[in-house]
């Protein structure tokens, strides 16, 4: 199922699990416009407001975003996505 994240927006919590299971910077979308808008790479970014930021602004978080069979998969990686089959 496919979700579209700025009319579908992820939970806190949700992104939460992500950047405990995968750190901020692999959830964090650096080439984002709106991340070099915000000159967030010079920002030490605290978990909870980076949380806020993404849903604020979903084009923050990495793209895609793959869920299925517990596990997630985070930006381009279409040689993991056979793994969720």
């Amino acid at each position: 199922m496919r979700h579209d994240l700025a009319k579908e927006r992820p939970s806190k919590e949700l992104l939460s699990k992500l950047i405990d299971d995968h750190g901020l910077d692999a959830v964090l979308n650096h080439r984002s416009p709106a991340y070099k808008a915000r000159n967030l790479g010079a920002a030490k970014l605290t978990k909870s407001q980076a949380i806020e930021l993404m849903l604020e602004d979903p084009n923050l978080i990495r793209r895609p975003l793959v869920l299925a069979k517990g596990k997630a998969i985070l930006g381009y990686q279409p040689e993991e996505y056979a793994s969720l089959r």
